[in-house]
C-alpha cells in the first residue's frame, strides 16, 4: 500500500510517500480501507518530536510508528479476533494508528459507524477534534442552558466543533477568532463573534473559557472567567522551550487550581465508540456540521501540515485517499 512514513523527527520535509506493507489487525482490532484522514495538531506533534516530552511515550530518537495520522473514516476489509460489532464492507469513521495510507488498524473501541449524513472526507474531520470538543462541552465544563461561553480559537477545527455543541446545549456562545473567519464562527452559532486583532479578549465575565489557541498566559484567562468558572486548556502550541513548548502552562494549571474557586484543567480527550455515537447523533440531528478547509491528495500531506501549522485553515484540513 502507499503511505507517509518518516525515518526521523523534523519538519515536513521528513514525510515522504512510499510502497509499505499492508497491517494485520490483531486482537480487538480492525483494519479499515482509508478513503479519508484528518489533518490536527496533534500530528505536527509527532512529526517533529515536539515537545521532546512526546518522545518518551513515541520513540527517543525516531519514531517507533513511522506512518502519521489518526482521524480516519472509511470502509472495514477485516477484524481481528473478539471484534464482534463490525463486518468487512461497514463503513465507518473514528481514530487508528497511521490514517495516512490506504489501509490502517484501529482499536474497535474507537470506531462508529458512519454518519450516511456525511461524505467521507466530512467524516475524517470529526474524530479527534470533534472528541476533544465533546469532553470540554460535555464532560469537563459542564455547559448548562443559560452559561456565557467563550471559545478561543473559534474557527479551528477544536474551536469550530465547540461552538456549536455549547450552542447545542443551550449556552450563549462568544467566539474569539481571526477576521478571515469571522463569518465562518458566526455561522456556526456563535451569538457575539470577536476578532482577536481588535480585541485580545472580550470585556465579559464567562461561566467557561474554552482556550484552544494556547498562547495566553493563565492569569489574563482567569480575569474573563467567573468567579467559579472553568477554564479548559486545549493543548499548548505558545512557542518556547523545546521540553515543553507550552505545555508548561498545563501544568501551572494543575498546580494552581486546588487553591483557587476557579476551576483550571488541561483538557485530554476521551476517545470512544460512544463518543463517536454521540457526534453522530448530533450530525444526523443537524446539530452538528463538520468544517472541512481543504482537501488534499495523499502526496501532499506535508504541505497540509504546513498550512496547518501556519494557522490558515478553517475547521479541518483533510487528506482524500
Amino acid at each position: 500500500m502507499k503511505a507517509i512514513v518518516q525515518d526521523r523527527y523534523g519538519p515536513a520535509d521528513v514525510l515522504r510517500l512510499a510502497d509499505i506493507e499492508i497491517p494485520t489487525p490483531g486482537d480487538g482490532q480492525v483494519l479499515v480501507q482509508v478513503r479519508a484522514a484528518g489533518v490536527d495538531p496533534g500530528v505536527w506533534h509527532l512529526m517533529t518530536g515536539l515537545p521532546y516530552l512526546v518522545r518518551l511515550g513515541y520513540g527517543l530518537r525516531r519514531p517507533r510508528v513511522r506512518v502519521r495520522g489518526m482521524d480516519l473514516a472509511g470502509v472495514v476489509t477485516a477484524v481481528g479476533a473478539g471484534v464482534t460489532g463490525f463486518t468487512p464492507g461497514d463503513e465507518v469513521f473514528g481514530t487508528g494508528a497511521g490514517s495516512f495510507a490506504e489501509y490502517a488498524v484501529a482499536s474497535a473501541g474507537r470506531l462508529a459507524p458512519k454518519p450516511a449524513t456525511l461524505s467521507f472526507e466530512q467524516a475524517a474531520a470529526v474524530p479527534v477534534s470533534g472528541q476533544t470538543a465533546l469532553t470540554a462541552v460535555r464532560d469537563a465544563a459542564w455547559i448548562r442552558p443559560g452559561d456565557r461561553v467563550l471559545v478561543i480559537g473559534a474557527g479551528g477545527g477544536v474551536g469550530s466543533y465547540a461552538v456549536q455543541l455549547a450552542r447545542a446545549a443551550g449556552a450563549h456562545v462568544t467566539g474569539l477568532c481571526g477576521p478571515t473567519k469571522l463569518d465562518l464562527v458566526r455561522g456556526l452559532g456563535a451569538h457575539e463573534v470577536v476578532d482577536y486583532t481588535r480585541a485580545d479578549l472580550p470585556d465579559h465575565r464567562y461561566d467557561a473559557v474554552i482556550d484552544t489557541a494556547g498562547n495566553r498566559p493563565l492569569s489574563r484567562l482567569r480575569r474573563v472567567l467567573a468567579a467559579t468558572g472553568v477554564l479548559l486548556l486545549v493543548g499548548g502550541e505558545a512557542r518556547g522551550g523545546r521540553w515543553m513548548w507550552g505545555f508548561d502552562r498545563q501544568l501551572r494549571a494543575l498546580a494552581l487550581s486546588p487553591f483557587v474557586k476557579q476551576r483550571l484543567v488541561p483538557l485530554v480527550s476521551k476517545e470512544s465508540t460512544a463518543n463517536l455515537a454521540a457526534l453522530a447523533g448530533l450530525v444526523e440531528a443537524g446539530e452538528l456540521t463538520p468544517v472541512v478547509d481543504r482537501v488534499w491528495p495523499l502526496a501532499d500531506v506535508p504541505d497540509a501540515i504546513r498550512a496547518l501549522h501556519g494557522g490558515h485553515a478553517s475547521g479541518k484540513a483533510v487528506i482524500a485517499i
